[in-house]
């Protein structure tokens, strides 16, 4: 009957449908509205069941009660509750095994409730769905490593991280922060340091400076190329946001 029920919650997990009758069921399975958690989706090896077997085990070995396993097509989906050695890194490894190694398998982001959990399957699932477009694919990946891809698919969670996250981090609080304008002209120049501090008047060093510390407050380097797409993408994606917040 569990199983069951874990297949129906994750199935509307999965498609974002988070109401009162999901909230229930989800109790039922033993979990808390206020938990922390993540998801782990790949191909299962050798099949779903043996997969699902191995990963309920590990969990339970690293001191955790609270697991959803089910399938979402023809990938297994687990959701994964935080608690004593039950966290994100140590048990993605753990499980690694029960998955497809020639296979992307995906870390989702860790989120909190049942409304998170909803954002953490469709991150993960739509990172596998995204995971063409980087070469080589991590194995793991991680959810954030395809980033602008889930954006690109339609990931509300993606799109969110970019604007709220990454571009409110360039644009800071203060409107005399030059943070998000060196960026922006450094990635628009082609990455020439000589060219963006031209633009704005300021020598070389004083680019190179603002840019490690939009590394710093970001977490993304505008220096590396697939980072700057990721920097890009959340400009675009931040600015687009705020004209239609003024229409």
């Amino acid at each position: 009957m569990d199983h069951r029920i874990e297949s129906i919650v994750m199935e509307c997990l999965a498609k974002g449908i988070v109401d009162t009758r999901i909230e229930s069921l989800f109790h039922l399975l033993g979990w808390r509205q206020t938990v922390d958690c993540f998801t782990v989706a790949g191909s299962p090896r050798p099949g779903f069941d043996a997969a699902s077997v191995r990963i309920r085990s590990e969990v339970r070995n690293l001191g955790g009660n609270m697991c959803i396993v089910a399938r979402s097509g023809t990938q297994c989906i687990a959701l994964i509750g935080i608690q004593a050695a039950v966290t994100p890194e140590t048990t993605c490894t753990a499980i690694l095994p029960a998955f497809d190694d020639a296979a992307p398998v995906c870390l989702g982001p860790t989120r909190h409730g049942i409304d998170g959990a909803s954002q953490s399957i469709i991150g993960a699932l739509t990172a596998i769905k995204a995971a063409p477009a980087i070469h080589p694919i991590p194995h793991p990946m991680r959810a954030d490593d395809v980033l602008p891809e889930r954006a690109l698919l339609g990931d509300e969670g993606a799109r969110d991280e970019l604007v709220l996250t990454v571009y409110g981090s360039l644009r800071g609080d203060n409107p005399d922060d030059p943070t998000l304008a060196t960026v922006d002209a450094f990635l628009q120049s082609g990455s020439s340091l000589d060219i963006t501090a031209r633009e704005l008047n300021v020598h070389p060093n004083t680019v190179r400076y603002r840019l490690k510390r939009a590394s710093e407050t970001t977490g993304w380097d505008a220096t590396d190329p697939r980072e700057a797409f990721v920097l890009q993408t959340a400009i675009a994606l931040g600015r687009i946001r705020e004209a239609q917040e003024r229409q």
